[in-house]
């Protein structure tokens, strides 16, 4: 519960650079011109063309999005509060009571990301923030989650996280107190054989923390109680019950994959060498003692996607486990839908080297009495075609085309996906989701037949955090 030493923060509050210290044009910085090299060098690792389209801006975007999404150790506290306290007629400097000016001011759903210290992947915060004001004055409430903004947009853990976002706010608006409660949801990305084999696997890892000063340094204390009521009546899920714990938070951190982290850090030296080139050129330090793995474990998390003739190898496992549905000889008997929804797919962007995941459904015509094909087969063209740079209209495609060489060629295929490169960019997009479609044969002349599948759809969101 406790905040962070204040000497820290008073350093953090007098010394940062100031607003505004990376321009839109960083192109030709050093900093973006050393990521740039990096990535080149992660994407030859993967046996990739950089000169190939669709890849040739990708360490240019990479760089930016890296930069963009830790903008924060350039900026300083203080430049954020200090023009936002403005006095309260009838505040004193005693604690408020309910009703009175000095009283408790809640904000709530704060939407944050931040990229995990441990694997450079983004990971999503719902921030709610709560503070006694003191001393006559109270602060404009949008400051509140430029703060917290700060220090998300740094390689992070959440309890840090929540513990710098207190302590910065106890310190530069003095009031008698702050809370920080954080709803972390960090994406646990399968590698290429669980997600064959686990058609259950928990694609999110959540964890819930909380940071206290001043009046709210005792976690027992009434006021907290006070500060949670008003999460809890509105639907806001605060209990810690079934979120795991801080030590595990992150999924690559698991004792199982420590071996497999070393294996890949003596294979691809050169991979992980640029990784920590990528975090000296962000402003952070490899050899802190948090980062010192993380280079290893981005590259391991990387070679998931690596270009090893996946095309080839799909094509074998194909041939060995099914024939093309055929009319059994009976062209007169009709043809039916077939369909297989919310299968799953996880994917890297190739634009910005960032996950995307969701669901497929495929829908495809047999003729009657003509055996389907399963549902494992379908999953397992998914999974071929997700792991692997790709784009989501690709995908949509590639799929579409490996079913219509089994089924016949009647097929479409959804793809529903969220991009977190929406979200850890600029634009920073939370809940929005991306639909692709691709239709052969009779569904790209039939309105009925596309209709119908369509409408079969279910009605639900992505599995999300």
């Amino acid at each position: 519960m406790g905040a962070l030493d204040e000497g820290h923060f008073c350093s953090e509050l007098e010394n940062g650079v100031k607003l505004g210290c990376i321009e839109l044009s960083v192109d030709a910085e050093p900093e973006t011109v050393a990521i740039e090299d990096a990535v080149k060098v992660l994407l030859q690792g993967l046996g990739e063309d950089v000169d190939r389209e669709g890849l040739k801006k990708t360490p240019l975007r990479v760089a930016k999005a890296l930069r963009e999404g830790t903008r924060g150790y350039g900026q300083k506290v203080k430049d954020i509060v200090q023009g936002a306290l403005f006095p309260e007629a009838g505040l004193d400097n005693a604690v408020g009571h309910a009703g009175g000016a000095g009283g408790l001011v809640v904000v709530r759903d704060l939407n944050l990301f931040s990229y995990c210290e441990s694997c450079m992947l983004p990971f999503q915060v719902k921030c709610h923030v709560g503070y006694v004001p003191s001393g006559q004055r109270v602060v404009g409430l949008s400051k509140l989650s430029r703060v917290a903004d700060v220090f998300g947009k740094r390689l992070q853990e959440p309890q840090r996280l929540a513990d710098e976002v207190c302590s910065a706010l106890h310190h530069g608006i003095k009031p008698a107190g702050v809370a920080v409660r954080l709803q972390c949801s960090h994406i646990h990305f399968p590698n290429l054989e669980s997600a064959f084999l686990d058609s259950n696997h928990q694609g999110w890892v959540k964890l819930l923390v909380s940071s206290g000063s001043g009046v709210f340094e005792n976690e027992s204390a009434n006021i907290w109680a006070d500060f949670l009521s008003l999460l809890k009546f509105r639907g806001i899920d605060v209990e810690k019950t079934g979120l795991r714990d801080s030590s595990n938070w992150c999924p690559s951190r698991s004792s199982a994959g420590a071996n497999a982290v070393s294996k890949v850090e003596s294979a691809n030296q050169g991979m992980v060498t640029a990784v920590a080139s990528i975090l000296r050129s962000l402003g952070e330090d490899p050899l802190r003692k948090e980062l010192v793995g993380t280079p290893a474990r981005f590259v391991k998390w990387l070679m998931n996607f690596q270009n090893c003739n996946l095309d080839m190898k799909l094509n074998g496992f194909v041939s060995a486990r099914v024939d093309p549905l055929h009319p059994n000889g009976d062209s007169c008997k009709e043809k039916q839908i077939h369909s297989e929804l919310n299968l799953s797919v996880w994917s890297q962007c190739e634009h910005h080297l960032l996950p995307f995941y969701g669901v497929v459904h495929i829908g495809y015509t047999a003729t009657e009495g003509s055996n389907p094909i399963g549902k494992s087969l379908l999953q397992s063209i998914v999974c071929f075609y997700g792991f692997k740079l790709q784009v989501q209209e690709r995908l949509t495609r590639q799929i579409a085309e490996t079913v219509a060489s089994l089924s016949g060629g009647d097929v479409i295929v959804v793809v529903e996906a969220n991009h977190t490169c929406m979200i850890s960019r600029g634009i920073e997009k939370f809940g929005s989701s991306t639909a692709t479609i691709a239709v052969l044969g009779r569904f790209s002349t039939d309105p009925a037949a596309r209709a119908k599948f369509l409408q079969s759809l279910p009605n639900t969101a992505i599995s999300g955090p």
